[in-house]
């Protein structure tokens, strides 16, 4: 809502001074002629204040009138170059260390990552996972609560055990082989070797390549040992030091072929910097197009004013109306 000519208030403060004059002049009658009683005038007597509110009540909804009261439609476009985005998540059982402060690897990856995903509302999302073998979890989709809905739901032991680094590539690539947006990329997550699958990375890089596709990958994990849980049937659980085993010279050539960055995190703090540091190198280009249309609801108010000053002026000569 809004008010063409607000300036029209103004004489809200006449008419209240008005208002206020004629009560004043009200206490300051003239001297009359007094009577014992009025019932010889047929019922006629002091007339009642409730014509002179309607009169008051159509003047204040006559000046709202000249205001120009208006409300508003708005309609708004989005103009949109997105970028189409896949995550490819090591599920292997490696990422059961808990180097990542406050929880393992996995679930401090899917917190951050689903952070990265609800931030990107203009661009299709993709989720793939890998152990030894890699599976779409998600399309890509612009419906990222369903999204993150099953990134919470990948865990360990969905695929066999291993790190098959070059057959997630390739399914997140594979992902995006249709994709029309002139921005694809893959986000690839990792803390082991690749050890397992049909392509390895460097094959599946030159694949990225060709298809235009960008790969940002990320090593995850600590320097040295890292406390591993280990489930013992006889002494319950107990934690194991394990390496931290990283092909990060890998990684690292499968980022520069495809014209992307590789990032090494080793600690909670470094994986969500990383990921607003990917936020920003990954923007969407967004024009915002509104479009407004006022409708004047004056003459409304006119038609509702004329009818209470009507009102007003005809109870004023009607039976309640002075004796002269």
């Amino acid at each position: 809502m809004r008010w063409a000519f607000p300036w029209a208030f103004l004489a809200l403060l006449v008419l209240g001074a008005l208002l206020v004059w004629r009560r004043r002049r009200r206490e300051y009658r003239a001297p009359g002629l007094g009577f014992s009683t009025t019932g010889w005038l047929g019922g006629r007597g002091h007339p009642p204040r409730w014509p002179g509110w309607l009169l008051a009540a159509g003047l204040g909804l006559l000046t709202l009138a000249l205001a120009r009261p208006q409300e508003g439609v708005r309609e708004r476009e989005l103009r949109e170059r997105g970028v189409d985005i896949v995550l490819a998540l090591d599920i292997s059982t490696s990422m059961q260390a808990e180097d990542l402060q406050p929880d393992n690897r996995l679930a401090v990856a899917k917190r951050v990552a689903e952070d990265f995903v609800m931030h990107r509302r203009h661009d299709r999302v993709g989720l793939v996972a890998f152990a030894a073998t890699a599976f779409t979890q998600c399309p890509l989709t612009l419906n990222h609560t369903a999204l993150v809905g099953l990134l919470r739901r990948l865990d360990f032991g969905m695929v066999e055990d291993g790190t098959a680094i070059g057959m997630g590539l390739a399914t997140g690539v594979n992902r995006l082989r249709q994709s029309t947006s002139k921005s694809k990329v893959v986000i690839l997550l990792t803390d082991g070797i690749n050890n397992r699958g049909a392509v390895d990375p460097l094959t599946a890089a030159q694949l990225a390549h060709a298809l235009g596709v960008r790969v940002y990958t990320i090593g995850v994990g600590t320097t040295g040992l890292a406390p591993v849980p280990v489930d013992d049937p006889q002494f319950g659980r107990r934690y194991a030091r394990l390496p931290v085993e990283i092909d990060e010279a890998i990684l690292t050539q499968v980022a520069s072929l495809t014209g992307g960055r590789y990032f090494r995190a080793r600690d909670t703090q470094a994986l969500a910097a990383i990921y607003r540091e990917i936020d920003r190198l990954e923007r969407s280009e967004v024009t915002d197009v509104q479009y407004e249309e006022w409708i004047d609801r004056g003459p409304l108010l006119c038609a509702l004013a004329f009818a209470l000053l009507v009102a007003g002026w005809a109870a004023g000569l009607g039976r309640f109306a002075r004796v002269p």
